[in-house]
């Protein structure tokens, strides 16, 4: 293993190593919550049994599940038809070995790798159709992201600072600059194909320029639509542990929960675990809510949205290993 990483160009030894302290940040910063505030396990014991009805809140969670990737697979299969006419069920089981392959490779490449590998032609335009799939994930995040923090620096006054306001300025600026893209994508995906050093990649970039306003309208809807779910399964696996926020409260910290899961580096083989126990426990820290349930919440959806598909999926991870032999 230290060998493949010496072994590493200086530029990607850089974003390794960089990946690896944000990692370790991230753990420290877990670690030291959990100091001051020791997991207490007789209190989230009392407060999943203060819960009524919670089969109903576990349901909820479970049953959006497939939704939330039967969304990412609508627009998947949207984004593939400008490459490869793909059915739904198709689609599908390309996501779900994505979502397993990602579990373990770097990054975004397992995601890809599993979709692409799905397929039989057109793998190159393929692997531009799923940059543009997660582009535009990154792009609703951002987006609402962006609400979800202007609302979070009127309900901390504290956190409402210079700093506060020009981390807003930024996130308006890029959700701006991507209604900017949306009109221009095409001269500026041009530009960009002509650059020396670039012009390689351009058959990946070409596929963002041959959608329609309409086709990008509607893998963005839908795109903005699973948000919304996953956003929910956030909401339900708070109640079945007993978490009841005030719903401004809730709506604006889930926002921000998955806006810092968006652009935090992904480190595997755990798939952004860490992530969203680090940014909740100081997002929803003003509330006074117990780490202790607020990990388990975390933990509760990792379990329910991650690794339930990442098991699933593991059926079609070994379909593509039998295509391949």
């Amino acid at each position: 293993m230290f060998s493949s990483i010496l072994s590493l160009k200086p530029g990607k030894k850089i974003i390794f190593w960089a990946k690896v302290a944000v990692f370790l940040a991230l753990i420290g910063y877990i670690v030291h919550v959990l100091r001051q505030q020791p997991f207490d396990w007789p209190l989230v014991s009392s407060q999943l049994r203060a819960v009524e009805h919670p089969e109903r809140w576990a349901l909820g969670l479970l049953v959006l599940t497939p939704v939330n990737w039967g969304l990412e697979a609508l627009k998947w299969q949207i984004l593939l038809r400008r490459v490869v006419p793909t059915g739904f069920w198709q689609a599908y089981q390309g996501v779900l070995a994505g979502v397993s392959l990602g579990f373990a490779l770097p990054a975004q490449l397992g995601d890809t790798a599993g979709r692409v590998l799905s397929l039989r032609t057109n793998r190159a335009g393929a692997i531009g159709a799923s940059l543009v799939s997660g582009g535009m994930q990154f792009y609703v995040a951002i987006v609402f992201g962006t609400i979800a923090w202007a609302q979070h620096l009127r309900l901390v006054s504290e956190r409402n600072n210079q700093t506060g306001q020009w981390l807003l300025a930024v996130l308006v600026v890029l959700s701006l600059g991507g209604v900017v893209f949306g009109i221009f994508r095409r001269p500026m995906v041009s530009f960009l194909a002509g650059r020396s050093g670039l012009n390689r990649f351009s058959s990946y970039w070409q596929v963002a320029v041959q959608y329609s306003d309409r086709e990008i309208g509607r893998a963005l809807a839908v795109a903005g639509l699973r948000y919304v779910v996953f956003s929910g399964q956030f909401y339900l696996a708070m109640r079945l542990v007993g978490l009841e926020l005030p719903m401004v409260w809730a709506i604006s910290g889930i926002g921000l929960v998955f806006l810092a899961k968006t652009i935090t580096p992904a480190f595997n083989l755990l798939s952004d675990l860490g992530v969203r126990e680090a940014a909740s426990l100081w997002v929803f820290a003003p509330v006074g809510s117990s780490a202790s349930v607020l990990i388990t919440v975390t933990l509760t959806l990792w379990v329910a949205n991650v690794l339930t598909p990442v098991l699933a999926g593991l059926i079609w991870v070994w379909k593509l290993k039998l295509t391949a032999e």
